[in-house]
């Protein structure tokens, strides 16, 4: 069967140039389950911008037949890990097969499309090895996104780097640039050296993302098991060693990408300074450029609630938010038999679950907490969502936690299934969105941007995009944060304290008593978060800062 790519759009000028965007998850719209938290909505984003934008991009991705995980409950509530098979219905199999090589077995892929006119994205791509034609073992490197066992983790990069090369080359579709969206898919990398012989020809093609300076985001993995599965594509280490990739017997992932790559982007200004920091003493890589995360505008905001600002109507806006409290509301009551009230003020922290985001920071001084939530005149209701890799026992822990502290109360829940359909009712019904990272680790930390579009104010600490956005008291109200050079448990106490007495003396009076001073501040950060913050600027700044050729 012979498959053609026809873009269904005319490129704008300005776009022409093709380039293909590889990433290891895409959160596109909730009946696509191919994504697992923040990089999946970033990617999501900005195929729906560049859609907009009428950019010739296309994005290759893999099909997760299981999915991330299906997030459910314990029979005590507590959190439980499903794996369920997913049935798309609107992709279209091409019926393209071909084989990549992985510890020195023939594996067969094939690819899924997603036409542009299903959710108004680019063209995107699915590679899947969930074939006849293969072995149970090979069949799994597609069945779940992030799987803990390292060799598979290796596998589903050499199916997205070299899987994603053979594929473009079967469409007949030749990209002038191939971006790595994170180091998931480095492989393309040893991919092109081995059609180019060059360095330098690699690094006219090749630009990279990074989105985390955390440890987990920038693998360390065995050169000599990387060579057994195939991730250099037959290149010998030795010459992989010649190129000045590694040293010792680790290969780092994000140095690798940022030596083979002509230029890199870290995904905020703050972020940026600490990539160059953390990389300052290393010769022969790529320049760091910043280009600041960012979320589709026309997927998130509520339009209507942007009416209202246009309109100045503090009364109408007050309404539309009551309506999407109460369709919240009636998800918390399915999950947690909690009946919230849609005049009181709503405290959501809703992201993925992982330590240094601190989900728990209001449990610290449980004698604060419980004021809080029992406080009758000025009373407040608090919902958690999110969700923490399958293998992350640490901050299940946490979700679990959570849990049992909210049987003590009526106002507080927390919520499974922390997906981009819960992820638009939460930010929607949110008046305050809470973000409380351990100051220095947010890379970015986009959920705030479509929070604000919904009429959410940011409570925050100014990590990630954050200072770039944030104007204390006027479009939302900043956390003072520890000195980072403190050790975790006392910057964890001092940040509590500071959004115990931020919450106490200037969030809540502010809601019940000067709700004029509210709208205003709702008004501001609705207006603020655009146009910078949607991911058209995004999507339009990579052509512009990040793809061009520049001539010498």
């Amino acid at each position: 069967m012979n498959f053609t790519l026809n873009h269904p759009y005319q490129f704008a000028t300005e776009y022409t140039q093709p380039v293909a965007y590889f990433c290891m998850e895409y959160a596109i719209h909730q009946p696509l389950k191919t994504y697992a938290g923040g990089l999946g909505y970033l990617a999501g984003s900005h195929m729906r911008s560049a859609f907009e934008l009428r950019q010739n991009i296309v994005g290759i991705g893999i099909l997760w037949k299981y999915g991330y995980y299906d997030q459910v409950r314990k029979s005590d509530q507590t959190m439980d890990v499903l794996f369920q098979e997913k049935m798309y219905g609107f992709l279209e199999p091409t019926g393209l097969k071909f084989t990549i090589r992985i510890s020195s077995t023939d594996v067969w892929v094939t690819a899924y499309y997603l036409p542009c006119s299903v959710f108004n994205t680019a063209p995107l791509f699915f590679l899947s090895t969930d074939l006849s034609e293969n072995d149970y073992l090979a069949r799994t490197i597609s069945h779940k996104l992030y799987d803990p066992n390292p060799e598979t983790q290796i596998a589903a990069s050499i199916l997205l780097g070299i899987g994603g090369c053979k594929l473009l080359e079967y469409l007949q579709w030749k990209p002038t640039i191939y971006h790595m969206n994170e180091s998931h898919a480095l492989p393309v990398a040893f991919y092109l050296f081995n059609k180019f012989k060059s360095v330098e020809e690699v690094k006219k093609r090749l630009v990279f993302t990074n989105h985390t300076a955390e440890e987990g985001g920038n693998p360390k993995t065995s050169v000599w098991l990387l060579e057994k599965m195939g991730f250099f594509y037959d290149l010998p280490t030795e010459q992989i060693k010649s190129l000045g990739l590694y040293s010792g017997d680790q290969l780092n992932h994000t140095h690798a990408a940022l030596k083979l790559s002509r230029m890199a982007n870290a995904v905020s200004k703050l972020h940026h300074k600490k990539l160059m920091n953390i990389w300052k003493d290393h010769k022969d890589l790529c320049q760091i450029i910043s280009i600041t995360n960012a979320q589709n505008f026309n997927y998130w905001s509520d339009n209507k609630m942007y009416e209202c600002l246009r309109e100045n109507n503090i009364e109408k806006f007050r309404k539309l938010k009551t309506l999407a409290k109460e369709l919240l509301f009636e998800v918390v009551a399915d999950q947690n038999g909690e009946i919230l009230d849609k005049n009181i003020l709503t405290i959501v922290f809703a992201k993925r679950f992982t330590g240094y985001k601190r989900p728990d920071l209001l449990f610290l001084d449980m004698q604060r907490f419980d004021k809080l939530m029992k406080n009758k005149e000025q009373p407040i209701q608090i919902i958690w969502a999110g969700k923490p890799y399958p293998a992350d026992y640490s901050s299940i822990g946490i979700f679990d936690k959570i849990v049992n502290v909210c049987k003590n109360y009526n106002n507080c829940s927390v919520l499974a299934g922390y997906e981009l359909k819960l992820s638009k009712l939460l930010k929607n019904g949110a008046d305050i969105w809470l973000n409380v990272p351990r100051i220095g680790h947010e890379a970015s930390g986009t959920s705030g941007m479509s929070a604000a579009m919904n009429g959410a104010l940011n409570l925050s600490i100014a990590d990630g995009w954050v200072p770039e956005f944030a104007r204390d008291k006027i479009n939302c109200f900043v956390i003072p944060h520890a000195d980072i050079t403190l050790t975790d448990h006392q910057q964890d106490e001092i940040d509590a304290d500071n959004l115990y007495n931020l919450l106490e003396n200037e969030v809540i009076p502010m809601y019940y008593e000067h709700p004029e001073k509210w709208f205003s501040m709702i008004k501001s950060s609705m207006e603020d978060v655009i146009p910078y913050f949607d991911s058209s600027r995004m999507a339009s700044e990579y052509y512009s800062a990040l793809y061009c050729i520049r001539k010498a």
